[in-house]
C-alpha cells in the first residue's frame, strides 16, 4: 500500500501535548505550518520522555561539534495548548531521530503502528511502500524549545508515590509496599 508521509520542513510549531485529564491522558506530537496545515499522532508518555531524552543527547552531542551552532536553552517557552481539533492521523509505533549536517536540522520521524511489526529501515528512508509517517525537519532552537516543553507536559501526570513510585489517584492508590493497604 502507498505510504503517506506528513512532512514538515521548519514548521511554525512542534510541539508533544496531551488531551485529557492526569490519568487518562492521551500524549499527541503536533506539527503545524504557516499555511494551517496540522497533523496530530498520538503515542505513549513513555515515547515522549524518549524522545526528549534522546534529543536532548542529540543536541549536546552536535554542540561539541566544530562550526555547528547549538543553542544550550531553549528560545521559546511555547505554553499554548494544542491546536484544535486534535485528529489523531495514528498511532505511533516507532520513531526516528537524526542530524541533517547539511541543512544544520533535526529531524524526526514517528511511523505509524501496522499489521506487522515496524522494519528499521522504514524508518527515516523515502521509499514508496511502508507505514504512514510523520517527518519534521527542525532547527536546533526549535529542538531544545520541544525538549523543554515535553519534559514539562510529562511532569504534569499524577503524582509518584514515595513508597513504590507508582502514580497516585486523587483519591490515593493501593499500594504493593504495603502490603494492599491504601496510601
Amino acid at each position: 500500500m502507498p505510504r503517506q508521509v506528513y512532512r514538515f520542513e521548519r514548521p511554525s510549531r512542534f510541539v508533544a501535548g496531551t488531551v485529557g485529564q492526569p490519568g487518562e491522558r492521551t500524549f499527541f506530537l503536533q506539527a503545524s505550518d504557516d499555511d494551517g496545515r496540522v497533523v496530530s499522532v498520538a503515542l505513549e508518555k513513555s515515547q515522549v520522555q524518549v524522545l526528549a531524552e534522546r534529543m536532548d543527547e542529540l543536541l549536546d552531542e552536535i554542540a561539541t561539534r566544530p562550526g555547528t551552532a547549538v543553542p544550550a536553552t531553549a528560545d521559546v517557552d511555547d505554553l499554548e495548548p494544542l491546536t484544535a481539533p486534535v485528529d489523531e492521523e495514528f498511532r505511533v509505533a516507532a520513531m526516528g531521530l537524526a542530524w541533517d549536517g547539511e541543512a544544520q536540522a533535526v529531524v524526526v520521524e514517528a511511523v505509524a503502528a501496522g499489521d506487522e511489526p515496524v522494519d528499521e529501515e522504514a524508518i527515516l528512508s523515502d521509499a514508496d511502500e511502508g507505514p504512514d509517517a510523520l517527518r519534521v525537519i527542525i532547527t536546533p532552537g526549535a529542538a531544545r524549545s520541544f525538549v523543554a516543553r515535553a519534559r514539562r507536559v510529562v511532569a504534569a501526570g499524577r503524582p509518584s508515590c514515595p513508597l513504590c513510585s507508582l502514580p497516585l489517584d486523587p483519591t490515593g492508590h493501593v499500594c504493593p509496599r504495603q502490603n494492599g493497604y491504601r496510601r
